[in-house]
């Protein structure tokens, strides 16, 4: 249990944000959840309404608030279309560590958080084991996808269909990387992430390739750490300070133009979450300095480096596009990544049906709340196959998986893939 005198700091800061909702319902119309479930509670207005006492309710009924606050994707869609500028997000990202400081973390996620997460090497140790051995417990149900699902009934698993560890992460193909800058006079720092180097170590090769072409110097120091997201989600504000720190340290090192991601979700914790969430701790402005910095590989190439494609006409291959939350919601990055997509050569862009809403995954929600999460994401599996697409890119690795198990759940022969692995593919 989090120090009285902090948890009541937390309240007061809480408190004072909650006055901006004009409980107008906009939130409701714009809900992936909401359009599911109907319900006022897993809208922003009812979670916010019930945070509006929440001294008195979390030691009225503690774990019923916690169960409410849960039911969220997080996606930003509420916040990005809020008419008030409420900054829903940092509402309920602290409403989580008021409840988890109160509560505690439970056993299973104190392990998975403090015991693992916070500690990269042994982390990286474990998921390279488990990468040797997966085979002995899944099976494949989709070639194309690469799509596998278990052999035998497993609690979390399901009936998921999922993307297995990559038989090398991306940290032992590439363990580390300092380029100079080459025609553009630039450095980027590379920020791989968790669910890139573990699964789809394919697309930070792409990314590192598309560097190398654009005359970009890369310092990509080893003992990366996770960016964070999946503690702060859960209320750990403890071990997500811890790896901010981590990630500081070793980031702290080189110097570097602009902090690029491949992964969306990477790049909203980096850019926006730090800031808010551990802005205190950073007595030395490196925070502040490597969040200004951040940005979506998409935006870097195309607002900073000014590539731009030969738009293709004619026939080709049919790709559209998923747009992620945390680039469109969080950034309102749209239309950089088309850029890139309508220009490559041997494929035919077409746009699919709600291509902004929603996969439905959402982190821990899709753990948590399978059933919803995957109406939600079979509702965009629908719109991929209805747009004819035999490939679907988009900048997130959580979507790349969450896109992945609807599709091949539906026997569909459509290929996920990252922007950058295609635009690698077309440099040749």
């Amino acid at each position: 249990m989090a120090d009285i005198h902090e948890l009541a700091g937390m309240l007061k800061e809480l408190d004072d944000q909650l006055v901006g909702c004009m409980r107008c319902g906009m939130c409701q119309a714009v809900c992936p959840l909401f359009a599911q479930t109907g319900r006022e509670a897993d809208v922003a207005r009812g979670k916010i309404s019930l945070l509006d006492g929440l001294a008195n309710e979390i030691i009225r009924n503690p774990a019923g608030v916690k169960e409410r606050l849960d039911r969220c994707l997080l996606c930003g869609t509420c916040e990005a279309n809020c008419p008030s500028g409420v900054k829903v997000l940092d509402i309920f990202f602290k409403a989580r560590a008021i409840l988890t400081g109160y509560l505690g973390l439970s056993p299973a996620k104190k392990a998975i958080f403090r015991g693992l997460l916070a500690n990269p090497k042994l982390f990286n140790q474990l998921l390279s084991f488990g990468a040797k051995f997966q085979k002995l417990f899944t099976k494949e149900v989709n070639d194309l996808l690469g799509s596998s699902c278990a052999r035998f009934q497993a609690p979390i698993v399901g009936d998921r269909h999922f993307k297995g560890l990559a038989e090398k992460p991306f940290h032992k193909l590439v363990p580390s990387l300092d380029t100079p800058a080459g025609k553009s006079g630039l450095r980027v720092a590379f920020f791989p992430g968790c669910v890139m180097d573990k699964i789809f170590p394919n697309v930070a090769q792409s990314v590192l390739k598309v560097m190398e072409h654009h005359g970009v110097g890369v310092y990509m120091p080893p003992n990366q750490a996770c960016c964070g997201i999946p503690a702060l989600s859960s209320g750990d504000t403890d071990t997500f300070q811890k790896l901010v720190a981590l990630n500081l340290d070793v980031f702290s090192k080189g110097n570097f133009d602009y902090f690029v991601t491949a992964c969306a979700t990477c790049t909203a914790t980096i850019r926006k979450l730090w800031p808010r969430m551990a802005d205190r701790f950073d007595s030395r402005g490196q925070l502040r300095e490597i969040s200004d910095k951040t940005m979506d590989v998409n935006q870097f190439l195309v607002d900073v480096l000014g590539v731009k494609l030969d738009k293709q006409t004619g026939g080709g291959k049919v790709v559209t596009y998923h747009d992620p939350c945390h680039l469109k919601n969080s950034f309102g990055i749209t239309s950089q990544p088309r850029a890139i997509l309508t220009g490559l050569p041997g494929y035919a862009f077409k746009e699919m049906t709600d291509a902004g809403t929603c996969c439905g995954c959402g982190g821990s929600f899709n753990l948590q709340h399978y059933d919803v999460s995957a109406r939600i994401g079979g509702n965009k599996a629908d719109n991929i196959i209805a747009s004819g697409a035999e490939t679907v890119a988009t900048g997130c690795p959580a979507c790349m998986l969450q896109i992945t198990d609807m599709l091949s759940q539906k026997g569909a022969r459509c290929r996920v893939r990252h922007v950058m692995e295609l635009y690698a593919e077309s440099l040749g």
